[in-house]
């Protein structure tokens, strides 16, 4: 339930602010954002932070995205794996950075593509953390949770361990509280998982991967495409995992 807003980072919307109340910090919980995307990495993510002791703030983006379902799967998992907050700032990444994410006159690949594919978002990962590290600097929160994986992924240069490694040190070389002795830690407990791992540590956690959308062209219900590289990764994994999927897929056409 929205109890606030304030100015967006993109004119068209306001920020989205969900506060949950029966998860309210405890005095010695060390504080913590978390991304969440509303798909299967980010939620296996916050449950972990949330496992380790962490009071966490979920943090989610609309940046111009093809469906709007994974944003509801992103409330739905704050909710029910007791994040303190849950805000959703508004980007609109459509007017700079070309990807088929942003740009519905872009087919989805239906199969893997060499090299690094259409699917990527220039620097999304590092926008996002950039807002994530701006927050948790306010809330003085030291630790920043990031699902990213380099083991059953799509090839993002922006999901690898150099990546994070070197935005942890912008974060401290660049932030008040970096210099003043305060650093930060992008936590990737998922980075070196693959994805059977991360479906079997989310369920030992908890999780509920049916409230998760992954797919890259979801329908408003959340219903998955079951062709694209997400959707292939994600019923890959549950396979490997020897648990049911479930995953809500679409009908085929005809």
């Amino acid at each position: 339930m929205a109890v606030g807003q304030k100015n967006s980072l993109s004119a068209a919307k306001p920020e989205t602010i969900v506060t949950i109340p029966p998860s309210s910090p405890t005095s010695d919980s060390e504080r913590a954002i978390v991304l969440v995307s509303g798909g299967l990495d980010s939620a296996t993510c916050l449950a972990i932070a949330r496992s380790e002791g962490f009071a966490c703030y979920a943090l989610s983006f609309d940046y111009g995205q093809r469906h709007m379902a994974e944003l509801a799967a992103a409330g739905r998992i704050a909710r029910s794996l007791g994040a303190i907050s849950h805000r959703v700032v508004h980007i609109d990444l459509t007017r700079i950075c070309h990807s088929a994410l942003t740009d519905p006159d872009v087919t989805i690949p239906q199969e893997p593509d060499p090299g690094i594919p259409i699917t990527y978002v220039p620097a999304r990962n590092t926008i996002f953390l950039a807002v994530a590290l701006g927050w948790a600097e306010t809330l003085a929160a030291r630790h920043i949770f990031i699902g990213v994986n380099a083991i059953d992924y799509s090839g993002y240069p922006d999901c690898r361990p150099g990546f994070i490694s070197a935005f942890q040190q912008t974060a401290n070389l660049g932030t008040k509280a970096g210099i003043e002795g305060h650093g930060f830690t992008i936590h990737t407990p998922l980075i070196e998982m693959g994805k059977a791992d991360i479906i079997g540590k989310g369920l030992d956690l908890g999780v509920d991967f049916s409230a998760t959308v992954s797919c890259y062209q979801a329908d408003e219900a959340g219903n998955a495409c079951g062709v694209c590289d997400a959707c292939r990764l994600r019923r890959a994994g549950f396979q490997a995992a020897g648990v049911t999927d479930p995953t809500r897929y679409r009908a085929p056409k005809n």
